[in-house]
């Protein structure tokens, strides 16, 4: 499979037609090889349009998704980010084009372990992974510029909030039933508002999902 060509396709086909205009996102996408990012049985279908399953149950967001939210987040170049519920680390390897540093963080440290090692394949430097919950977000590293979420949430750990610099940003799809909308957060001071940036509906991420409540 023409890998590069293929590259090219989803970025005129699924990005550009989706409003995304930063430059940095698109020459990210443009260049970085998805399919490393993709299990083995599955990297022909690393530049479709649909979720990626990385692993059972676990899967890396559409191309469209991740590229409208990366541009809503707006990351600067001397900015640092977390990536949560990464996965095999690719959104991470799109912010990492983007700013100084990512670090990208999942719950399942054998899919940490895959995402070191395509980052490495890709020859990213300047993002790393770690491995904790996801609700706890990664508080070694903190505070962030910019957090970002894999997929969706029907929660929204306060934690996450705690780990941004006055002034970061969250993006984070919120699941509600069949809805879901992209939100972008801003934290100022203590105080946290957010505005939606479009509708999506990736699976929820693991440990994101609202608790059951009793029923008589």
């Amino acid at each position: 499979m023409d890998f590069a060509r293929a590259r090219t396709i989803m970025v005129e086909s699924q990005v550009r037609t989706a409003d995304v205009t930063d430059q940095r996102v698109i020459d990210a996408m443009r260049t970085l090889p998805r399919e490393l990012f993709a299990p083995a049985p599955k990297r022909t279908l690393a530049y479709a349009d649909l979720e990626l399953e990385a692993a059972p149950g676990r899967v890396l967001m559409r191309p469209r998704d991740l590229a409208k939210l990366v541009q809503a987040l707006a990351p600067q170049p001397g900015e640092r980010a977390l990536e949560i519920a990464g996965a095999t680390g690719y959104g991470a390897a799109v912010l990492a084009a983007c700013c100084a540093e990512a670090i990208s963080l999942d719950p399942d440290p054998s899919l940490s372990f895959a995402a070191s090692a395509a980052l490495e394949a890709a020859g990213i430097g300047n993002a790393t992974t770690a491995s904790t919950p996801a609700t706890a977000g990664w508080a070694d590293g903190a505070p962030y510029d910019v957090i970002l979420l894999n997929g969706a949430a029907e929660i929204v750990p306060e934690a996450w909030f705690e780990q941004l610099k006055p002034g970061g940003r969250l993006a984070v799809i919120v699941r509600q039933g069949a809805a879901g909308e992209a939100r972008i957060y801003t934290r100022s001071g203590a105080n946290t508002a957010y505005r939606v940036v479009f509708d999506a509906f990736p699976p929820v991420a693991p440990g994101l999902e609202r608790p059951a409540t009793f029923a008589f």
